[in-house]
C-alpha cells in the first residue's frame, strides 16, 4: 500500500508541475513578439510626436530638390510645392534645387546643409517641409545620418519657433531602387528620434506602378513628377498635413479644399 500512495503522489506531482508549466507558459506566451512602437508616418501613432498646429495665414517654406523646384512641371511655378500654397492659401516659400541632397551638391546650388546655412535668419516659418532627396541614393550609407542631423540642427537653430515635418524620397521608378529604400529608412528613424512628423510616399504607396505613368514624365521629364503628378502630389501632401494637424484652421473643413484623393 506504501508503495502505491507514493506512485499516486509522484504521478500527481507531476501534473501539477505541468499544468503549473503550461500556465506560466501561457502568460509569458514567448512566440509573441514585443509590442513596436508604430513610426511617425502613422497618424497618431507616436503620442510623443505632437499635433500639427497650422494657422489659415501661416508661412511655410518647402525645402528640397528638383520635385520641389517644380521640374517637369509645364511650369516650374506649377510645381507641387507652389500648388500646396494653392491648396491650402499659407504663404509658401519654395527653395529647390535640382539634383541637391543631404550628401550631393546640386545643380544649381550646394548641398542641403549649406543651403540651410544661406538661408534667410529673419524669416519667421510656422511650418518648414524638408523635401526628399532621391538624389542622395548612390552616396552609399557612410556619412549619410551625420549629414541629415548637420542639415535638420542648422533649421532648428535657424527657426527654433517653426514645426518642422520631413516629406521622404517618392519613387522615381519601379521596382524601387534599394537606395531609396534605405534613405526612406533613415530619415524616418532620425525623424522619430527628433519626435518630428514623417511623411513617407514610399511606404504610404502615392505612387504604384498603376498610376505611375500618369504622374510620372518618363520622357522629356526625366522620370520627374508631371503636371499631373505635381498636382497628385500637392493633394496628397496638404491632406497628409492636414491629418497629422490638432483641431486648428489647418484641420477645418475648407470650402475648396481638395477631395480626397487615391493612390
Amino acid at each position: 500500500m506504501g508503495s502505491d500512495r507514493r506512485a499516486r503522489n509522484w504521478g500527481l506531482s507531476i501534473v501539477a508541475g505541468g499544468v503549473a508549466a503550461i500556465v506560466a507558459l501561457a502568460a509569458w506566451q514567448p512566440w509573441r513578439t514585443t509590442p513596436r512602437v508604430e513610426a511617425a508616418t502613422s497618424v497618431g501613432a507616436v503620442a510623443e510626436v505632437e499635433p500639427l498646429s497650422i494657422p489659415a495665414d501661416a508661412d511655410v517654406l518647402v525645402f528640397g530638390d528638383s520635385w520641389t523646384y517644380g521640374s517637369a512641371a509645364t511650369l516650374p511655378t506649377e510645381g507641387y510645392a507652389y500648388r500646396l500654397g494653392w491648396l491650402s492659401g499659407w504663404n509658401v516659400t519654395v527653395d529647390g534645387v535640382r539634383g541637391s541632397g543631404y550628401m550631393r551638391p546640386g545643380y544649381d546650388g550646394p548641398d542641403f546643409r549649406r543651403r540651410a546655412e544661406a538661408l534667410d535668419p529673419a524669416a519667421d516659418y510656422d511650418l518648414i517641409i524638408i523635401q526628399g532627396s532621391i538624389n542622395d541614393r548612390l552616396q552609399g550609407e557612410r556619412g549619410y545620418r551625420e549629414a541629415v542631423d548637420a542639415t535638420w540642427d542648422t533649421f532648428e537653430r535657424l527657426y527654433p519657433r517653426a514645426q518642422i515635418v520631413i516629406f521622404g524620397p517618392t519613387p522615381h521608378e519601379f521596382p524601387v531602387d534599394e537606395g531609396t529604400a534605405r534613405i526612406d529608412a533613415d530619415l524616418e528613424a532620425a525623424a522619430d528620434a527628433r519626435h518630428w512628423w514623417y511623411v513617407s510616399p514610399l511606404q504610404e504607396q502615392w505612387l504604384t506602378p498603376a498610376n505611375y505613368l500618369e504622374m510620372i514624365d518618363t520622357g522629356a521629364g526625366r522620370k520627374h513628377p508631371s503636371d499631373r503628378g505635381h498636382e497628385y502630389l500637392a493633394e496628397k501632401l496638404f491632406a497628409a498635413l492636414t491629418e497629422r494637424s490638432a483641431t486648428t484652421d489647418a484641420g477645418a473643413t475648407r470650402d475648396d479644399a481638395p477631395e480626397p484623393v487615391g493612390p
